[in-house]
């Protein structure tokens, strides 16, 4: 504000670094979206701040300021991957009650990620956690945490379906990894063109979860 009362000058300044701050989030946000169907298909590794600049047109320089090192693209990726997957598979799944409904729900929506390829490669985990599980860092701890957090959400619900009388199952730990190792085998064969793959998956969960009620 000036001897006047006039705002006018800062607020001009406060609106273009906001809208200079959307823009940026916006490029980064595309370049991490499309970072993901990159590492689905080729593994983290394939990733450069180069390969991205020039995949999508941008100047080298200008994704180099966005996101400093291929570390931060790496993780600003998979950040970008579990938001997606939650959107397109947890998210809806919760629509279903408590259980083993919701645990079916949960299984189907991941058929259906790798079925119809939510990223071009497939299961974005299963394409880049190998390259990584021995390689100790932010990027390992990251997938790492995506991984745990979802065989916790699969044994959540295995034990709300256990208390309910659902099913039965001593050990809802294995059942949870039984289950992820079932999905993970399906997008393998979906991959490499099994179109029973689908119809596998689910007689595999039915015979670990019980009949369908």
């Amino acid at each position: 504000m000036n001897e006047h009362g006039d705002t006018t000058a800062a607020t001009v300044t406060v609106t273009v670094t906001d809208q200079r701050l959307i823009r940026g989030a916006r490029t980064r946000r595309r370049i991490a979206r499309h970072g993901v169907d990159v590492a689905s298909l080729e593994g983290l590794d394939g990733l450069s701040i180069g390969r991205l600049a020039a995949d999508l047109e941008l100047s080298k320089s200008g994704v180099q300021t966005l996101f400093g090192t291929k570390e931060n693209v790496q993780l600003a990726v998979a950040g970008v991957a579990r938001e997606e997957f939650t959107a397109a598979v947890i998210r809806p799944a919760h629509s279903a009650p408590p259980g083993a409904a919701r645990l079916r729900a949960l299984t189907e929506r991941w058929v259906d990620y790798a079925q119809a390829p939510l990223f071009a490669g497939g299961c974005f985990w299963a394409a880049c956690l190998p390259a990584f599980d021995s390689r100790p860092g932010k990027v390992r701890d990251t997938l790492a945490l995506h991984r745990r957090e979802w065989l916790a959400l699969l044994a959540a619900e295995l034990r709300r379906a256990v208390d309910a009388g659902e099913i039965v199952e001593p050990d809802v730990d294995l059942t949870a990894f039984q289950i992820d190792a079932v999905l993970l085998a399906t997008n393998t064969a979906l991959r490499l063109g099994e179109s029973d793959a689908a119809a596998r998956a689910r007689r595999a969960v039915d015979r670990l979860l019980g009949p369908r009620g």
